[in-house]
């Protein structure tokens, strides 16, 4: 029986698959540490990949896989010749295949949004895909693949709207309401605290919310305080609720700039935009304006998975 392997690299958490090219019951999954291929260097994002194939794929069935379809984070960014995250993804999965002897097996290295936009039902070749999880892109799909991208800049530069930017924009209004430039906001003491802080000692929580962030700079270290956000939100802080409103309405021009045309297909992924994700239904009141309804995934593995399946039914 022929199998694939799908891997989806997200700026939190790097899962794999295998299942059986034919379709069938759900795949075997594994997961591990971070898997963007350009935040995370290329011997650990090789280890992490021999990792999660080592326990997924069953024993003696290396000559078995037909096809690998992975897909990454930090993928679809152009580099110098052998730098860019393709390249480096691409060395690190084939040295990660190699080890545990699948060497007959077609594969491919992708953007993540063409693996999480592969996870729509039905597997449509054409559409958007809007990722917000620790970092955050909009892109275009044309036969199942790569088209046109808007964001994705990575954390420094762009990922509007992602869980960085949210858990950024959380320390910054703390710090704002903590010395008096903003409004009072329940985030001072919840970061604050989450930081090592004493809410009891307001000399202390300034500097506990400047090097807490410092000290979590990394966007996979600081993404981590988006919840405490989200949290505030539904516990009816203004501050945070206007966090999460503005981080819905940078992803949504996301989408426009892509110039969405009446409801095609539209995929919501990530953490904060897939299944039961907290932006999930403020992102679809703002582009229902333009006919679209997105679809949410939790992540790019069914798509990675799927994608495979059409790899292995090519001659």
């Amino acid at each position: 029986m022929t199998l694939v392997l799908g891997i989806d690299g997200g700026g939190s958490t790097l899962r794999a698959a295998v299942a059986d090219a034919d379709g069938g019951p759900p795949p075997t999954t594994s997961a591990a540490g971070a898997g963007n291929a350009r935040s995370v260097p290329e011997a650990v994002l090789a280890e992490r990949l021999a990792q999660v194939v080592a326990e997924v794929l069953p024993p003696g069935r290396a000559a078995d896989v037909r096809c690998v379809v992975a897909g990454f984070a930090g993928a679809g960014i152009p580099g110098r010749a052998g730098d860019g995250g393709q390249d480096l993804a691409g060395r690190a999965l084939s040295a990660a295949l190699l080890r545990h002897g699948v060497t007959g097996a077609r594969v491919r290295v992708v953007a993540d949004s063409e693996v999480a936009f592969a996870g729509a039902p039905g597997t449509p070749p054409d559409g958007l895909v809007v990722i917000s999880g620790t970092g955050a892109a909009a892109a275009r799909m044309r036969g199942h693949r790569l088209a046109a991208t808007a964001d994705g800049c990575g954390w420094l530069t762009g990922d509007d709207g992602s869980g960085f930017w949210i858990a950024r924009e959380g320390v910054r209004r703390a710090l704002r309401a903590a010395d008096g430039r903003g409004p009072a906001t329940l985030l001072v003491d919840r970061l604050a605290e989450a930081f090592g802080a004493s809410a009891a000692d307001p000399a202390s929580v300034r500097f506990a919310l400047v090097d807490g962030a410092l000290a979590g700079s990394g966007p996979a270290s600081l993404a981590r305080y988006c919840p405490l956000v989200v949290g505030a939100a539904v516990d009816g802080d203004a501050v945070a609720g206007r966090i999460l409103d503005e981080a819905a309405d940078l992803l949504a021009e996301s989408a426009r700039a892509l110039r969405p045309g009446h409801g095609e297909p539209l995929v919501a992924a990530g953490g904060l935009l897939g299944r039961e994700g907290p932006l999930l239904e403020r992102f679809a009141d703002r582009v229902s304006r333009w006919g679209l309804v997105p679809h949410p995934v939790r992540d790019g593995l069914a798509g990675a998975v799927a994608l495979a399946r059409m790899c292995a039914r090519q001659p």
